[in-house]
């Protein structure tokens, strides 16, 4: 058993709201973190992909009034949007009589529908959190390779052996395509959609090419956008935006796409152990994502993420701005002795960086110059770990990640 990063978190807003709702892609363990509650407070589960459960709540108001001094834990909570408005009046109904906190914990697979309905129906009585895959932090030091090659949900992670591994992750992604975004979103051939999803593990951590993407499925623009924007709002694919400032010189202005879990791209490119995955091309993409994915999950909520390329060739890799400092400016390298290029250094002089850090596979950080660092993921994270308020920043109302169509 791993114990979760974000488990004080969940506790803590179950302490000041009365409803939280715990987000994630299936399988990331949210289900095995509100039992772990619940077995310290007193609490009712209920399933509702489960027909029996669905049941209970034909006439919803009567059923949870009488467990109005209990978590109500409601698992899968889209599928039954319509429990929204009763949620309502059953928390404005029970903050008149003194229950203020810890009455409903929402648990859904990511879907927006769900975060659009919570939205409008419980706005100022709900706060969001993400529960992503297990990261560096969560873990040994001995063990990061193997989380970096088979990912970060907990039954990839903790299979006995690489091909067992992959062999759950093949079904995770075939489980996904034939039954939950069937569910989830609007009907997509699922072969159709595993291209797709292959096509953008093939170009991890490249500029979105929505032309050429089109073209490799015989699609049009729109629907490769639809597409993304599903993926996107299953947090299954991050879109990684551009930063911009007027500078004066031209920056890119599309988003760079990064399949969010490592192991999950590696399963899409048929890579099966460490060895694979190092004679492959995408190497350096794929631990550029997950080393992106670890810093950002370990973020204060309200920090933002983007990246810095202009068409002279100056990039920065990752652009972490925290609530009330300047700009980190962080360069992902897989190599035990990393270089940094003019472009590094004319990005920042644009960018004008609080911080510079140089994240590499090694063991021990040091200095590389004056103003930049060199460090481990696990040590870059903890740091990043520590900026967060005790309590968390959560945010009242999380809004849809939509981007209008670009092509290069």
């Amino acid at each position: 058993m791993i114990s979760r990063r974000l488990k004080p978190r969940l506790v803590s807003l179950l302490e000041d709201y009365p409803a939280v709702a715990l987000l994630g892609p299936r399988q990331v363990g949210k289900t095995t973190l509100a039992h772990e509650l619940a077995d310290n407070i007193e609490s009712i589960y209920l399933d509702l992909e489960s027909p029996a459960d669905r049941a209970k709540l034909s006439e919803p108001e009567l059923y949870l009034a009488d467990h109005e001094n209990k978590l109500v834990i409601l698992d899968e909570i889209q599928r039954v949007p319509e429990l929204f408005q009763s949620l309502r009046g059953l928390i404005d109904r029970g903050r008149r009589k003194g229950l203020r906190a810890g009455r409903f914990l929402l648990l859904g697979s990511a879907s927006m529908d769900l975060l659009q309905q919570s939205g409008q129906s419980l706005a100022g009585r709900v706060a969001y959190l993400e529960l992503s895959p297990i990261d560096v932090t969560e873990t040994q030091p001995d063990t990061h390779d193997s989380l970096w090659v088979r990912g970060g949900f907990p039954d990839s992670f903790l299979s006995k052996d690489d091909r067992r591994s992959l062999t759950w992750r093949q079904d995770f992604i075939r489980t996904y395509l034939e039954r939950d975004v069937p569910q989830l979103g609007p009907r997509i051939p699922a072969e159709t959609l595993r291209r797709f999803w292959v096509m953008l593990a093939h170009s991890q951590g490249g500029l979105l090419n929505a032309a050429s993407l089109a073209r490799g499925l015989g699609l049009d623009g729109k629907t490769i956008a639809r597409y993304l924007d599903l993926m996107v709002d299953l947090l299954l694919v991050r879109r990684l935006m551009p930063w911009h400032r007027n500078t004066g010189k031209r920056l890119a202005k599309s988003p760079k796409i990064y399949v969010r879990d490592s192991g999950i791209a590696h399963a899409l490119l048929g890579l099966g152990d460490k060895e694979d995955v190092l004679g492959h091309p995408a190497v350096g993409s794929t631990w550029e994502g997950f080393v992106i994915e670890n810093i950002i999950n370990n973020a204060p909520a309200e920090a933002t993420a983007s990246f810095y390329r202009s068409s002279g060739g100056a990039e920065i890799d990752l652009i972490l701005t925290l609530p009330g400092r300047r700009p980190w400016a962080i360069e992902i390298k897989r190599s035990l002795e990393p270089k940094l290029g003019r472009g590094f250094h004319s990005a920042c002089a644009d960018v004008d960086p609080e911080e510079k850090y140089v994240v590499y596979p090694g063991s021990e950080g040091y200095q590389m110059a004056n103003d930049v660092r060199v460090v481990n993921l696990p040590e870059l994270a903890r740091k990043i770990d520590t900026l967060r308020p005790q309590r968390g920043l959560v945010r009242a109302r999380p809004t849809r990640d939509r981007t209008k169509k670009h092509e290069n």
